[in-house]
């Protein structure tokens, strides 16, 4: 039997990994009233004449939907609406056990991005927050980006969760070897809907020429390899990395852009780094490989061929880089806040929160466990309080 095998098993025998419980008890003709027909007209008026008093008579505040098309699942690719359910069971499961949060599956038959966003527009009523959930890109930019206005926070897990989770492992992973941010020269393999957030969540453009700080270079490649200057088949986000990274404007292949590197960051594909790649690199070179179900490396690989540090995206392996660190935390913050969207500063407030929890990182301890319950809370506090700190909370 291996681990799929025990899992289907699993899932025929709980049939969903949610169930819905109410908070009270109906044992009464009292309680009728107070709950449903004649009290709950109350609350209803109230609700009708100020919207958002919804927060204090309903469940909303601490409810969140999580929407998928299914275009994307991890490591499985456009497997549609139904397919994608038990992966958006489990991010509830997980924003639940974690995070507190109540949350709803929500899977869609529409992949155009004006079905998407108006069907998230259509339902937001009902929520304090919407976690997107593995929506391709590049529409997944754009659905992202069209829903800002809504008056609750609109995250995307897939990009955003796993840069901030990236940018604490890169953090933590520097002292490690101590190296410092402004002399390390990164690689990241996968341009899509991870590779792209992680771009903008770890670089700095505001400096005068607008290339990615605090690294030395950063190099971005895709399936075809180097994005460059000047490539004529990229789309308008990948053309946003070509503009602002690698100042010496190379070209070439992956194992090309490896060479020197102190650090490699796989949103990828399993298997595409080679020990000879990570040899290639420069001494104590970090190697962060998340495609999963298998790594661009496995990390015994990486290790022989010299690696200082080798994480993944498996809870298998020492130092996963897992985007369960984030979410939880980023929400309840969110949720806790009444904040009407995430902000970068949000977003990197709980970074820097998350890498904070390992007080003397090691080479096999860059991050806390996933499981560790005090993660979530330490997180949402300080997400929490960069949104108040920043003003984009509901009076």
């Amino acid at each position: 039997m291996t681990i799929y095998d025990d899992s289907l098993e699993l899932h025929r025998k709980l049939k969903g990994k949610l169930s819905v419980s109410p908070k009270m008890k109906v044992r009464s003709k009292r309680d009728l009233s107070l709950l449903y027909t004649p009290g709950v007209a109350e609350p209803c008026r109230r609700i009708a004449s100020d919207p958002k008093l919804s927060y204090e008579y309903t469940g909303r505040g601490n409810t969140i939907a999580v929407v998928s098309d299914g275009s994307a699942v991890l490591g499985l690719g456009n497997i549609g609406a139904e397919a994608a359910m038990p992966v958006m069971e489990g991010k509830c499961l997980l924003f639940k056990e974690f995070g507190g949060i109540d949350a709803v599956p929500i899977v869609l038959r529409d992949q155009s991005v004006e079905g998407i966003v108006a069907s998230v527009r259509g339902m937001a009523p009902s929520f304090g927050g919407i976690n997107l959930e593995d929506i391709s890109a590049p529409r997944c930019f754009d659905v992202e980006d069209q829903l800002q206005d809504i008056g609750i926070p609109v995250f995307h897990d897939d990009q955003h969760g796993t840069a901030i989770v990236v940018w604490a492992a890169l953090l933590n992973s520097s002292k490690v070897v101590g190296k410092s941010l402004d002399d390390i020269k990164v690689v990241i393999n996968g341009a899509g809907a991870a590779g792209y957030s992680i771009v903008q969540r770890i670089c700095d453009f505001s400096g005068e020429d607008g290339f990615c700080r605090p690294f030395r270079d950063i190099i971005v490649c895709d399936s075809k390899g180097i994005i460059y200057r000047g490539r004529k088949d990229l789309n308008s986000y990948k053309q946003r990395i070509a503009s602002g990274t690698d100042r010496t404007n190379k070209l070439g292949s992956l194992a090309d852009a490896m060479v020197g590197a102190d650090v490699f960051i796989g949103v990828s594909k399993g298997g595409v780094v080679t020990e000879e790649m990570v040899k290639s690199m420069a001494d104590d070179a970090i190697v962060i490989a998340m495609a999963n179900p298998e790594p661009e490396i496995v990390p015994v690989a990486a290790k022989n061929a010299g690696a200082a540090i080798v994480a993944t995206g498996r809870s298998d392996f020492p130092n996963q880089v897992n985007n369960v660190l984030a979410f939880p935390g980023v929400f309840r913050g969110a949720l806790d806040a009444r904040a009407v969207r995430i902000t970068d500063g949000m977003k990197n407030a709980a970074a820097f929160a998350l890498a904070s929890l390992v007080k003397k990182p090691t080479s096999t301890r860059i991050l806390p466990s996933p499981l560790d319950k005090k993660v979530a809370g330490k997180v949402a506090e300080a997400v929490r309080i960069k949104a108040v700190e920043e003003g984009v909370v509901r009076p």
